[in-house]
């Protein structure tokens, strides 16, 4: 999987800001409101100099954190150091939408065309027996991140998600799975939530949501109690495959029998993974708490995971303290996969979830907003992750969850933990193992494409919102956004 005999990456930080609420409207925080309700971080100590371990791990999110666990479970005495160039949890492990859920944003009709009905269904069930998973793990090493298992409700707002809701539950009967979910008319989908427009919906108890930042510096403080280091401000600048692997950073070098690529969307960039994935941004902002009475009067009296089928995504949740927090795609793709921070203010996209809420909870109207941020994550070109491990350069690797991959870092955390130690399981037999996607276009190609597909998803829903009437046109935005 190593493209080049050296990769290098650039650590990705710049300045974040503070500013305070203005009428009901808060500015940029720092990170994430989940980071931030934790209070100040502590920082780690950076690596003081070379050092020499067994398992090198760059990233100390929620893939790296997995993987040393796992690792740590199966071969205890096992030395492990994970590097990142920031605080553990500071990329989208710290920052996401709180969704534990057994689903890629690779369909089941996708996976099925590319790997088989059989091995999509094997897929399929280790993805729904990690959401209990990663709920046991986290209470076994005494982690308060708040984990529900509520399950997920899926909703057609006006008739023209209609039709996209039928062929989600589609796909499930297809791939085996029929009783997965079940379908509810337009009165029995506002029993559950109460959301204007809705005329129908889907809900599975097959699902949960979680305090991410609670989870993710809970999990590096599990590893460190099992024996791992954790050094923060610690930049790897390049990757040498061999034996043994060595990593430069900017303070030091280490040498490991294996080196863990655990970056997400930050693989991007790396020499040599540059056109492996696509940064894109999901934006969040979150209300201030809700009373009992008034979570009541939209029936919202679970901790269920709730969106809509828009083509441009939006997905909604609630915090054990009675938040609400809505999440969605909107901002602009950066050419040459940039990262900025900007982006994760984009402040039109912000205003737009906002809407969104009012829209939604018109009995809500005027709720104050107390956080609004937002992150990068990482799309391959066909939409699947990849995991895999090279006996031969040593490198590990596990990313591409396209926003879901709370529940699927665990899966690969899992598979990497079996594929290092050289065990044969059904982990390490899944069709993700060893996949790899083709490359994204080299710009501008990849800016003219990405752009477009952003555009012309907007305009349909858009579109489907105006008329009412299912999505007419727009083939190739389709097209081009589902493969």
């Amino acid at each position: 999987m190593i493209d080049d005999a050296a990769v290098s990456a650039g650590s990705g930080r710049e300045g974040l800001r503070v500013e305070a609420p203005t009428n009901g409207v808060v500015e940029p925080r720092p990170i994430s409101y989940w980071l931030d309700s934790l209070g100040p971080l502590p920082r780690r100590p950076p690596l003081g100099g070379d050092c020499q371990v067994d398992v090198a791990i760059v990233g100390a999110g929620f893939t790296g954190l997995w993987t040393a666990y796992e690792l740590q479970r199966r071969q205890p005495s096992l030395s492990i150091a994970i590097l990142d160039s920031e605080v553990a949890g500071f990329g989208a492990s710290g920052r996401n939408g709180s969704w534990c859920v057994p689903e890629l944003n690779a369909g089941l009709e996708l996976l099925t065309a590319r790997f088989g009905k059989e091995q999509t269904l094997a897929l399929q069930r280790a993805l729904s027996e990690t959401v209990e998973e990663v709920g046991r793990t986290l209470k076994a090493e005494g982690v308060d991140a708040a984990f529900d298992r509520a399950g997920v409700l899926l909703l057609a707002r006006g008739a023209y998600q209609v039709p996209l809701l039928r062929e989600h539950l589609r796909s499930y009967q297809a791939a085996g799975l029929p009783d997965e979910y079940t379908w509810l008319e337009g009165s029995e989908a506002r029993d559950r939530l109460d959301v204007a427009g809705v005329a129908a919906a889907l809900y599975t108890p097959n699902g949960a949501t979680l305090d991410p930042g609670r989870a993710v510096r809970g999990l590096a403080e599990a590893v460190e109690r099992r024996g791992a280091t954790i050094y923060e401000d610690t930049r790897a600048v390049r990757v040498r495959p061999g034996q043994p692997v060595v990593v430069d950073t900017d303070r030091g070098r280490v040498t490991a029998g294996v080196v863990v690529l655990a970056l997400e969307a930050y693989l991007s960039q790396l020499r040599g993974y540059h056109r492996r994935v696509l940064p894109l941004y999901s934006l969040i902002t979150i209300t201030e708490p809700l009373t009992e009475d008034r979570l009541a009067a939209i029936n919202w009296t679970d901790r269920m995971c709730v969106a809509s089928m828009r083509l441009t995504v939006d997905y909604l949740a609630r915090t054990r303290e009675g938040r609400i927090l809505v999440g969605g795609r909107g901002a602009p793709y950066d050419y040459g996969s940039r990262i900025s921070s900007a982006r994760e203010h984009h402040a039109a996209t912000h205003a737009g979830l906002r809407r969104t809420f009012d829209e939604w909870f018109p009995a809500l109207k005027g709720t104050r907003f107390t956080h609004s941020w937002g992150g990068v994550l990482a799309m391959p070109r066909d939409w699947i992750p990849q995991i895999g491990f090279d006996k031969s350069s040593g490198v590990g690797y596990a990313y591409g969850y396209t926003g879901h991959g709370v529940a699927t870092s665990n899966l690969a955390g899992r598979t990497l933990a079996d594929l290092i130690t050289d065990r044969v399981t059904d982990l390490t037999r899944l069709p993700l193992v060893s996949h790899r996607s083709p490359s994204w276009e080299p710009e501008p190609l990849r800016w003219l494409g990405v752009r477009f597909v952003q555009r012309g998803m907007t305009r349909l829903d858009q579109q489907g919102e105006r008329t009412g009437r299912p999505l007419q046109g727009g083939a190739l935005v389709r097209r081009l956004s589902s493969h």
